[in-house]
């Protein structure tokens, strides 16, 4: 499966190119994984979880533990500081996150977090771009920002093939963003998101067999910065598959998992710090039907995937 990355790379870069709409594209090279506490040149303490070269400069993926927060930042900025296992870095949220959702005990579906972990008088609307020949759900992101007066947060889960597929639609998004109407957590949803209806979950989505699970969170990454876009420190299992050998991989890589407790296309009702979990693209437009009454309650306001999780 893995063997298709280098042909889905061209095929995005000929679409990327082929649109007018999308921006200047990067090229991201020497990518990899890394766990270093920094510093910015305010003074901010961060995570470096990546280090990469775009367009030959040294740079890196860095995550403010404090505020989960994400950056991509050039590598001469950032000066080190604690040794990874510090145990000041033990007791920053996004430590303390990793350690309580990418754990025991490993359920094979919607393991994570999937619910705000303090009261609040919001909810946290995730929106899931798997791969799909659909109309993009555009009318579901107008009605999310309309006469919000801000910008309005929606995490965004996005798939690579997705991506790559969709550049007019991306790029939709990216002048939502530029325009202030919208602030998307971009979450990671994998690259392929593999799915065969007639193969049981244990051996389906991330867990089929020959899926280099690895590779599936990576170039997701690689292909969001060379798009301009930062990946969020959060990814969502496809189908929300997952086991205990790709929470220990998240773990790893530094990403928290998300669930939901209210898939609406599923029947399950949102309630005050409820992940609420609709589809954008085409392939549930009951979620979609069902979450547009919610957009309009004046009692329920949409909150940063961030705000769930406490100190």
């Amino acid at each position: 499966m893995h063997r298709l990355f280098p042909i889905m790379k061209i095929l995005l870069a000929v679409l990327l190119i082929a649109s007018p709409a999308v921006a200047k594209t990067y090229r991201i090279t020497d990518y990899r994984v890394v766990r270093q506490p920094v510093s910015d040149q305010e003074g901010r303490a961060l995570v470096a979880i990546r280090g990469f070269n775009r367009d030959g400069e040294p740079r890196l993926l860095a995550v403010d533990p404090a505020t989960l927060s994400s950056y991509d930042l050039p590598a001469g900025s950032l000066r080190p500081l604690l040794k990874p296992s510090d145990p000041q870095l033990r007791s920053t949220r996004l430590e303390k996150a990793l350690q309580r959702y990418a754990c025991a005990p490993f359920r094979l579906q919607n393991g994570g977090a999937t619910r705000s972990e303090t009261e609040t008088d919001g909810v946290f609307l995730t929106v899931d771009l798997c791969p799909s020949k659909r109309p993009f759900e555009r009318e579901m992101f107008e009605a999310a920002a309309l006469g919000k007066g801000g910008p309005v947060p929606v995490a965004v889960a996005i798939s690579g093939l997705w991506l790559a597929s969709h550049p007019e639609e991306l790029s939709y998004l990216k002048g939502e963003i530029a325009s202030g109407r919208l602030a998307v957590t971009w979450v990671n949803h994998s690259w392929h998101h593999h799915y065969d209806p007639k193969v049981p979950l244990a051996q389906n989505f991330l867990l089929a067999p020959g899926t280099d699970q690895r590779a599936e969170v990576l170039e997701l990454e690689q292909q969001l910065l060379a798009a301009g876009l930062v990946p969020s420190p959060f990814f969502r299992f496809p189908g929300l598959v997952s086991d205990q050998a790709t929470m220990t991989l998240l773990k790893e890589l530094s990403l928290i998992p998300i669930g939901s407790d209210a898939w609406l296309a599923k029947g399950e009702d949102p309630r005050r710090g409820s992940f609420i979990l609709v589809h954008g693209n085409g392939n549930e437009p009951k979620g979609i039907r069902l979450l547009m009454p919610i957009l309009k309650r004046k009692d329920l306001r949409l909150l940063p995937l961030s705000a769930a999780f406490g100190d």
